[in-house]
């Protein structure tokens, strides 16, 4: 697949509707922007990309009003403003796609596309559920949707829920739409839909700010690129000049070394087996699937294929509906996650907020839950060997924060992904299921949880990881799983790995 820049420029106004000039904030003890000026025209889509921290969420927030800048102006329209309000912000047709889905699960898709702002109907005011359906459904077609508008929210698929998302931004008639890792739960087809109604926005004129980690995608879609680095605009690149190692140069002050690295290590004997397993989501499809010591297995397939489902099963959160699971060659039942941590086969969660950690607790906390029995004495928990425990996981991993009282929910993206796997690392795996590991990470850290992957390979732990990413697939694993509809359609050795491979499979083709 051909991943050089598809989305052809178009000719834009030479004019910004929206510029902003020497803006900046400070919080106490931290400069989060300072000094940035940028200009975005009519019909042109902007990469902005900088690690976790560097000032993106800051412009965001002040773009959409949520937070004032404390100097600098904003220039809207040829009118000069200190700052926007939400309010402001939404009737400038500035909107968002957020990274961290923003939906009431309790309520239908319509609901939340036009949540506030209802069609009413009768002297009771109350919602026209007709009207509502047909200005949904436009939308949903644009985006590719095949749910319909009275479809519960609670009952999608995280890549649904962002459909639902990029449906509500162009609700309200954007003239900029400002997407915020959109393709961080997508996989390959899901992320092409994507960037075809981002070229449909940009040739409807509408403005475009695509941040994104995933920087093959910046590549392809955008006009050029701003890099922000500790607060600041490290640089501009011009469509000619926009490069993956263009972009990680400017925004780490270097260019780093090969991501991935070779086995130091044949993989060894199977660890864990699934033999005719059946899911919940394909109960009538059985899945067959060896995962070796000292190798990382990639699987990858289309949303809906089922590989969450066989991850969960063989964590014990699902029940099996058939086949066996076999460890070191011997049937075991895994009937609860209890069991599986117990068999050291343990779990890093797709959506590591709901699932992975606890946000208000500390980083100790976090990490020492699993195994508390081990760190108490007479039945009472040791503070002390609480403590000792998670700061030599701190430091293993490079966890960057104060101390281990730190509040998780306080870390970035790639630091809290840390934290869940110190809680498993400090017990001595045997099978580790990473599900999407690098999920709105930034480039940094990404490259880290690769490298801790590797060496947890190298020391003989046995790795599955599910990852929606192409490249991360195909960069990271030894061999690679593709699923298609619930079985798996093939396995890849290195040799034949390729993008048009992994697809194929996960379309139901077979590879040539």
């Amino acid at each position: 697949m051909n991943y050089s820049s598809d989305i052809p420029s178009t000719d834009v106004c030479t004019t910004p509707f929206l510029s902003l000039s020497g803006v900046g904030k400070t919080y106490p003890g931290v400069v989060a922007l300072d000094g940035l000026s940028l200009d975005i025209m009519p019909g042109e889509v902007i990469g902005l990309v900088g690690e976790n921290g560097a000032g993106k969420s800051t412009l965001m927030k002040i773009l959409g009003g949520v937070i004032a800048p404390d100097r600098g102006t904003i220039l809207l329209d040829g009118t000069e403003l200190q700052s926007l309000s939400v309010e402001s912000s939404i009737s400038s047709g500035i909107a968002f796609v957020h990274q961290e889905l923003n939906l009431f699960e309790n309520l239908d898709v319509a609901a939340n596309i036009f949540l506030g702002r209802e069609p009413l109907k009768g002297p009771l005011k109350l919602v026209d559920r007709d009207r509502l359906r047909q200005m949904v459904r436009p939308l949903l077609k644009r985006v590719g949707a095949h749910f319909s508008a009275d479809t519960p929210v609670a009952s999608l698929s995280l890549a649904e829920q962002q459909m639902v998302e990029i449906a509500k931004a162009l609700s309200i008639n954007a003239r900029l739409v400002i997407f915020d890792e959109p393709t961080s739960s997508l996989p390959l087809a899901e992320t092409e839909r994507l960037l075809s109604i981002i070229k449909s926005l940009k040739a409807d004129g509408i403005s475009v700010i695509f941040i994104s980690h995933r920087l093959h995608e910046v590549e392809r879609v955008a006009d050029r690129v701003v890099v922000l680095r500790d607060g600041t605009l490290a640089g501009t690149l011009a469509k000619a000049e926009i490069g993956h190692d263009q972009m990680v140069k400017l925004m780490i002050g270097r260019v780093l070394a090969a991501r991935t690295a070779k086995p130091q290590r044949a993989p060894g004997s199977v660890a864990l087996a699934a033999s005719s397993v059946r899911t919940a989501a394909y109960p009538s499809r059985p899945v067959d699937l060896d995962i070796r010591y000292g190798e990382i297995l990639g699987l990858a397939g289309l949303v809906g294929s089922g590989r969450t489902e066989l991850a969960r099963v063989l964590f014990g959160i699902d029940r099996s509906y058939g086949g066996t699971i076999l460890q070191d060659g011997h049937q075991i039942v895994v009937a609860s996650a209890r069991e599986a941590v117990a068999r050291g086969i343990f779990l890093v969660p797709e959506d590591r907020k709901r699932n992975g950690i606890l946000l208000d607790f500390p980083i100790a906390q976090n990490i020492t839950l699993a195994d508390l029995p081990k760190l108490a004495n007479r039945h009472m928990l040791s503070a002390d060997r609480e403590t000792a425990t998670a700061e030599k996981q701190r430091l293993r991993l490079g966890i960057k924060a104060p101390s281990v009282s730190t509040r998780t929910g306080t870390l970035s993206g790639g630091n809290q992904q840390k934290v869940v796997l110190a809680k498993w690392l400090s017990m001595s795996p045997k099978v580790m299921i990473f599900d999407e590991p690098t999920r709105g990470i930034d480039i940094g850290a990404k490259n880290e949880i690769y490298g801790l992957m590797r060496s947890l390979a190298d020391a003989g732990v046995a790795i599955l990881m599910i990852s929606s990413d192409m490249e991360e697939v195909i960069g990271v694993s030894d061999r690679i799983a593709v699923m298609h509809e619930g079985q798996i359609a093939g396995i890849l050795e290195e040799d034949d790995f390729s993008q048009e491979s992994v697809l194929l499979l996960a379309v139901g083709k077979s590879v040539k």
